[in-house]
Parts: structure tokens; C-alpha cells; sequence
């Protein structure tokens, strides 16, 4: 069976991931809407859960601006070279969660 892309998987199957590193390094589901909001203006209990998790990202209400600011490594990947603005968006807010899940405040994580 071939792999299914991330931009094709919907949200319902990718939040949960995001939700169980972030609450396994004791941080919660709050702080986890609360970055998602911060970068792409999205409000989780609004969100279809059917959404392809690519569109989630290029239909998001409001990106935020000072996301370009977000800087560093994903899988060893500079986040920052990516290509691809769909892809990027979303190592975006792997960085985020990668953040806020090795306990980085708050007012650091949303720059």
C-alpha cells in the first residue's frame, strides 16, 4: 500500500500526533490550540476534521506574519530553506510543537 502524504491526510489524523507529544512532555491541549491559533489563525473547534491537513494550511484564516521568523531544524531540515510555502507551513508548526514540547515559554514559542 503506498504511503498517503501528509497534505492529503486529514486533520483528524495528524492533531491527535501533535496533541499526544505535546501532553507526553506535560504540556496541554490548550497551549497546542493556542500555537496553532497563533500561526495559522485557526480555531480547532471550528475546524473540519475531514480537512486534508494540506488544506488546513493553505485555506488558514490568517497566517501570521512574524511566522517567517521561525527558524531552526525539523528532521534536519532547515525550516527556513523549505521550498514549498504548503510544506513550510507545516514545518512550522512542527517547529512550534517541537518547542513547545521540550517546555519553551510561551511567549518565546509565539515570537
Amino acid at each position: 500500500m503506498p504511503r498517503q502524504s501528509i497534505l492529503d491526510m486529514p486533520v483528524s489524523r495528524v492533531y491527535p500526533l501533535l496533541l499526544q507529544k505535546v501532553e507526553r512532555k506535560g504540556r496541554t491541549k490548550e497551549e497546542l490550540d493556542t500555537v496553532i491559533a497563533w500561526l495559522t489563525g485557526h480555531d480547532m473547534r471550528k475546524v473540519d476534521p475531514a480537512m486534508p491537513y494540506g488544506a488546513f494550511f493553505e485555506q488558514a484564516p490568517a497566517m501570521n506574519p512574524r511566522a517567517s521568523l521561525i527558524t531552526g531544524k525539523v528532521c534536519g531540515i532547515a525550516v527556513e530553506t523549505i521550498a514549498d510555502p504548503t510544506m513550510q507551513k507545516i514545518r512550522w508548526l512542527d517547529k512550534l510543537v517541537d518547542e513547545l514540547a521540550k517546555g519553551r515559554p510561551m511567549e518565546k514559542i509565539l515570537r
